[in-house]
């Protein structure tokens, strides 16, 4: 019986594949031995607290560390697993679908997804597509890169992955989950526009809809979610540049008539010179609460903005890379002028940090690589980045009563092994 079965399920995948023009596994194991270093200045928090107890300082050290080492994984590329398929339907028309999910391999499991639109920690969570292709371009449905995503990892020459992931990545919190939607419905311009490209996405917010007199008790987050977002760029032997602009609602009050909106525009170009490859982005997310009535509208309604940029490079030597970037962001809110700053109440600084990182690629064959990279952040202003990789991360010290530390600088690294198949 057993026999039997295995005989039909054998029989069953060979009527699939040879249904299929094509039909892939594939796959990524990376690990690392990964690790953080932050360092926090003590700050005075409560400067009337001091006046009170001159001692409250007393034995609190002028600076604190904190730390992780471990096991890592998706330091150099994310590790995964998939399947992919095409099936030629012809008259140039084709229809292909895209599994693949994310592995923890450090620990032997799944990895997770954070993504805002119906995220899930299933099986396929990097990407869940079905499609139909053709002259017309793509037609793509399922869980998917966000376009504003792209230009984020393409034109970094550490590919968002690891402690050397651009500083604009690690900003993006003003959106949430920058980087995959589910639920969605995605364009592809067709690749014969003599080295012109593009792609154009929306996302489903999925909320409940109710009569007017009941939205606010049924779902007052009745708009949370919805995304639209487009990519369009030119490729043409080294050059390669591009541009990508989204709308993303986080969040909504139905009863407050609010949206919590996040508007995301970056450009990204890299230029190919052969000994060395230049790359450079510039990113801006601002996020703001808009009010659909003005009733409900505050005299003062702050905004929030990132605004970021990227310098980097790639070098190859022999049969290793030589990576190499530095990046700026500065987290700009907006605030009520202070008419006579003091001592206790000071003038707003907005939150800065700077990020150096390098790297070495050295690749044992075409599925095999070994790597290192060193990252330092040093931060300004309040700014709390660090040089983290993956799982492996650590914030800086609390603040405690009377005073605080204050972030400064963070060092990370990954030593590592990617294995492609």
């Amino acid at each position: 019986m057993k026999k039997s079965l295995i005989a039909l399920a054998a029989l069953a995948v060979a009527s699939v594949a040879s249904a299929q023009s094509s039909v892939t596994l594939f796959g990524v194991v990376d690990a690392s031995i990964s690790g953080v270093s932050n360092k926090a200045d003590l700050v005075v928090a409560n400067p009337l607290a001091l006046i009170n107890n001159p001692f409250a300082l007393y034995g609190v050290p002028g600076s604190a560390k904190t730390s992780k080492t471990g096991l890592n994984n998706s330091a150099y590329n994310s590790s995964r697993i998939g399947f992919r398929g095409t099936e030629d339907l012809g008259g140039g028309l084709a229809a292909g679908f895209w599994l693949e999910g994310a592995l923890a391999n450090d620990e032997g499991a799944s990895g997770g997804s954070t993504a805002f639109s119906n995220a899930t920690t299933g099986q396929f969570n990097r990407r869940s597509t079905v499609s139909l292709s053709g002259g017309f371009g793509e037609i793509r449905l399922g869980r998917d890169y966000k376009p504003t995503f792209w230009n984020l990892t393409v034109f970094d020459p550490f590919g968002t992955n690891g402690s050397g992931t651009s500083l604009i990545q690690k900003a993006s919190g003003l959106e949430t989950s920058n980087v995959r939607a589910g639920n969605t419905v995605g364009y592809f311009l067709p690749p014969n526009l003599g080295g012109f490209y593009g792609q154009v996405q929306y996302a489903f917010s999925e909320q409940l809809k109710a009569n007017d007199g009941l939205q606010g008790a049924v779902n007052n987050n009745s708009r949370g979610g919805r995304y639209v977002g487009g990519r369009f760029g030119y490729a043409n032997g080294p050059l390669d540049v591009a541009v990508a602009y989204s709308e993303q609602n986080n969040s909504s009050s139905y009863l407050a008539g609010t949206d919590n909106k996040a508007k995301d525009l970056n450009v990204g170009a890299s230029y190919d010179f052969g000994v060395v490859k230049l790359y450079g982005i510039a990113g801006t997310i601002k996020n703001k609460v808009d009010y659909t009535g003005s009733i409900n509208a505050p005299a003062f309604n702050p905004s929030t903005k990132m605004e970021g940029y990227q310098l980097g490079l790639t070098a190859p030597i022999g049969a290793g890379l030589i990576r190499a970037s530095y990046g700026h962001v500065k987290l700009k809110v907006d605030q009520q002028p202070l008419l006579f700053p003091t001592f206790f109440a000071p003038a707003y600084e907005d939150p800065k940090a700077d990020q150096f990182a390098l790297g070495y690629v050295y690749n044992l064959s075409k599925r095999t690589a070994l790597y290192a990279t060193g990252t330092y952040v040093k931060n300004k202003n309040g700014a709390a980045y660090t040089a983290g990789s993956g799982n492996i991360d650590a914030g800086f010290a609390a603040p405690a009563n009377g005073y605080a530390y204050r972030p400064k600088t963070s060092i990370g690294y990954d030593f590592g092994v990617r294995h492609a198949f």
